[in-house]
């Protein structure tokens, strides 16, 4: 029986973990922050942290290592880290640039939704000269309320001109995966080595990579 796929209109991606390798140089920073406190970073640190807006993120850190810093302050000094190690560590995850192509090709608008900050977002889209190529770029200024709330696909759907079920999501963690699936979009999840171990029960489809047989097929 020949699977009935769904008609994809849009498609809009998640940022770190899922379009550069960010969570990797996320980690490593959180580590270098935690040895100076004499403590090392863990799963679960990581876990609390990811898909969240950075000051709920280092929140979590703050609380699941027992920290008693101020949230602001910790995510003031491991910003500093992070862009050190950027200069040396960042890079596209696989198969992106062949599927923007494809994209493109297709005439399908696109755009990108991230709980990071907008200057950080274009930072990372800049240097790789993505920027002209995602018009639609929402960011953690751009809603009221962070992922998993629904909030962030529900303004893409809208401003890409879709209803929520035609546009194609593409998320790296639990907490982004929940909140495309609340939004009624087509959710596929393209978990890596952070984020393997999470519950992704409401994606359409698990990928393992962007590069997947099942999201060219989806696009074509």
């Amino acid at each position: 029986m020949t699977e009935i796929l769904p008609a994809i209109r849009a498609v809009c991606f998640d940022l770190d973990g899922l379009m550069f390798n960010t969570e990797d140089v996320f980690y490593v920073s959180a580590d270098v922050l935690l040895q100076r406190r004499g403590m090392r970073m863990s799963r679960g640190a990581m876990d609390a942290m990811l898909g969240r807006r950075p000051i709920e993120s280092l929140t979590a850190f703050r609380d699941y290592m027992g920290l008693n810093e101020e949230p602001a302050d910790l995510l003031a000094e491991s910003r500093v880290i992070f862009h050190e190690l950027l200069k040396e560590h960042l890079k596209p995850m696989p198969g992106l640039f062949d599927l923007l192509n494809l994209i493109e090709a297709q005439g399908l608008p696109k755009g990108v939704a991230t709980s990071s900050p907008r200057d950080y977002l274009e930072n990372i889209l800049g240097r790789f000269d993505l920027i002209p190529r995602f018009p639609l770029r929402l960011t953690a200024e751009s809603v009221t309320h962070g992922k998993p709330d629904p909030e962030i696909y529900l303004k893409a759907a809208e401003q890409l001109g879709v209803r929520p079920e035609q546009m194609l999501v593409l998320e790296d963690s639990e907490t982004g995966t929940r909140a495309a699936a609340a939004a009624g979009a087509y959710i596929v999840s393209v978990p890596h080595e952070h984020t393997a171990g999470h519950d992704f029960s409401q994606s359409k489809y698990i990928a393992t990579g962007l590069n997947d047989p099942f999201i060219l097929r989806l696009l074509s």
